[in-house]
């Protein structure tokens, strides 16, 4: 008897779990619809000559306290200029026309579509300190669907440009959501944000869940959570291991 008891208990903590977590969710992603999250960086920003950005790199250093002209520092202002180039691309890019080409030849395909577990690095605005992490993308066609790189390459092109996480969230669903006009979309972010990690708290383990439910994934909680299982975020989030 008693162990009848112990499972129904396990299985009581799992439901208690899974709906805490889902109401987590739900009360971050009523927030979202206040986040502005143009598809353009502002095209009134003039950029410095590649020169003035590397005598940047040589103050900062100069003002960490090192000299710029040792041996192992004198390439590092262009070194970082290059990554700097790398690191925020997604300046240079649109991520409208990385949707424009669709596919409506889906044999009546109406269920969703998910690609889950997209990595990526981005850097926060506030520290410009990197945001290692991961999203996960789902949509409800209604007659058209978009190549699944292209669900990667948008996630690429937001992360690559000096973010919040709650910015970086409803970019991805707001923009899949007007090139597609599906039925719904469903983004979820996970990450681990090195201005807490490294600096100031130190909180090392501690990782941040955003979402973006839009549609049929905001109205309908079945789908929500049909969504949820498929990415097994509550599972990530019991286990305490978001990254594995």
């Amino acid at each position: 008897m008693s162990t009848v008891r112990e499972h129904a208990g396990r299985a009581s903590e799992e439901i208690s779990r899974e709906e805490i977590w889902m109401n987590i969710l739900t009360r971050l992603d009523n927030r979202s619809p206040s986040v502005h999250s143009p598809s353009k960086p502002p095209q009134s920003v003039i950029r410095p000559s590649r020169a003035e950005a590397e005598q940047a790199v040589t103050t900062l250093i100069r003002w960490a306290g090192d000299d710029p002209d040792r041996e192992g520092l004198l390439e590092t202002p262009a070194r970082v200029v290059r990554a700097y180039e790398e690191w925020f691309a997604g300046y240079g890019e649109d991520p409208d026309e990385l949707l424009r080409r669709t596919f409506e030849e889906v044999a009546g395909y109406d269920e969703m579509v998910l690609l889950r577990d997209i990595r990526f690095i981005s850097h926060c605005e506030h520290h410009m300190a990197p945001i290692v992490g991961r999203a996960h993308i789902g949509y409800l066609p209604r007659k058209r669907v978009v190549g699944i790189s292209k669900l990667a390459r948008i996630v690429e092109v937001y992360a690559r440009r000096l973010q919040i996480q709650e910015r970086i969230t409803a970019e991805i669903a707001n923009t899949l959501d007007r090139a597609l006009q599906p039925r719904g979309v469903a983004v979820v972010v996970e990450g681990a944000h090195g201005c807490m990690t490294s600096r100031g708290v130190h909180q090392s383990k501690a990782t941040m869940v955003t979402s973006r439910m839009l549609g049929a994934f905001r109205d309908r909680p079945e789908t929500r959570q049909e969504f949820l299982s498929a990415i097994a975020l509550h599972g990530a989030a019991a286990s305490g291991n978001l990254f594995t």
